[in-house]
């Protein structure tokens, strides 16, 4: 497992791209568009956490251009319902064109659920993994023995993506299955104080351990590394993975707690200000599983053209971390036969 390779020049733009005036930049100048000519007649796109804010307006995003079937996936059914009858609202669908299917990733009993009624679609074309916990405290998952951060951006979801990466191959379709894992800005600034334990997962699940917000960032930062390294495992003729950057956005509910306090209200006025809507930065995964090649395959996108990963992934540091990142992983999930999962993906022309 190598660190990416890259040259001065780009490694010099990933730096560039990280600085405070890049993003106040990009926040207030620069303006995501939506795909043209894109027509996702008779496509299945399943998008986690799309009852509300980026999610939820990336799905009526597929919808506008097309889509032919939507999974809604998401931990409360009741939410998933409304958004539902919203996205239904003005158009000419089928009843059965927007479905609403529970998924709880602080659970692995409910991912394998998931993945395994995922199966029973008649095909699988877009899978937007957007779902996603901002903690502001630290909480551990009774049921794994993880902190909850941990458990729902990086353990489940990376289990999601594998068990959903059979289905794309048995389709047997002429043009591969798109994912997009979402990203985040915030992976530019991250702290990652964990990064040389060795166990790394103990040490991410100790509650002195866990700090706001660098555990949302190095949530993300360690789904970047995992992404980069299965791309080079899975063919970009099975899916396309890419990890589309919204920006910061408002309205998105990420990071909110249900007892209102002064450092909420502060963050809030500050998204407020330096924000886009939830509508704009979900243009930018909407491009992410829509546009692009298969040059974009384990990529980072940033206002939809593909830009440097965070400089961290291009260090002997992340070759390191990603090798024990991947080694714990595979352990932990080898309930799932991930590995052999991964091996048999890898039996096809790329």
């Amino acid at each position: 497992m190598a660190a990416p390779v890259l040259d001065s020049r780009l490694k010099l733009a990933s730096e560039k791209r990280i600085t405070f005036g890049a993003f106040l930049y990009r926040q207030f100048f620069v303006t995501p568009t939506l795909p043209r000519d894109v027509d996702l007649k008779g496509k299945t796109a399943i998008v986690t956490g799309s009852n509300t804010g980026i999610g939820l307006e990336c799905a009526r995003q597929l919808l506008d251009l097309g889509l032919g079937k939507l999974i809604i996936a998401v931990r409360d059914e009741r939410k998933g319902q409304a958004a539902r009858t919203q996205l239904l609202s003005g158009r000419r669908l089928e009843n059965s064109a927007i479905e609403v299917w529970k998924l709880d990733l602080a659970s692995y009993d409910s991912v394998v659920a998931f993945a395994e009624r995922s199966k029973s679609l008649e095909h699988l074309d877009i899978v937007v993994l957007n779902a996603a916990v901002m903690k502001v405290e630290h909480r551990m998952v009774e049921s794994t023995g993880h902190e909850e951060t941990l458990q729902v951006n990086v353990l489940s979801t990376i289990l999601l993506t594998i068990l959903l990466l059979p289905i794309f191959k048995a389709q047997k379709s002429s043009e591969p299955g798109r994912i997009a894992w979402v990203q985040s800005d915030i992976t530019s600034w991250v702290k990652f104080k964990e990064k040389d334990s060795t166990p790394l997962f103990p040490a991410l699940d100790k509650p002195e351990n866990f700090n706001f917000p660098d555990r949302y960032s190095t949530s993300k930062l360690l789904g970047m590394l995992f992404v980069t390294e299965l791309a080079r495992l899975v063919p970009s003729s099975v899916a396309i993975i890419t990890m589309p950057c919204p920006g910061l956005c408002y309205g998105t509910g990420l990071g909110s707690v249900h007892q209102k306090n002064i450092g909420e209200v502060i963050g809030k006025i500050v998204k407020r200000i330096f924000g886009r809507t939830s509508s704009i930065g979900a243009r930018v995964i909407t491009d992410g599983v829509v546009n692009h090649s298969s040059k974009a395959h384990g990529q980072y996108i940033e206002d939809c053209p593909i830009q440097p990963l965070v400089p961290f992934v291009y260090t002997a540091e992340a070759d390191r971390v990603t090798k024990v990142l991947w080694e714990e992983t595979m352990a932990e999930l080898s309930f799932a036969h991930v590995q052999r999962i991964l091996s048999d993906l890898g039996n096809v022309d790329s």
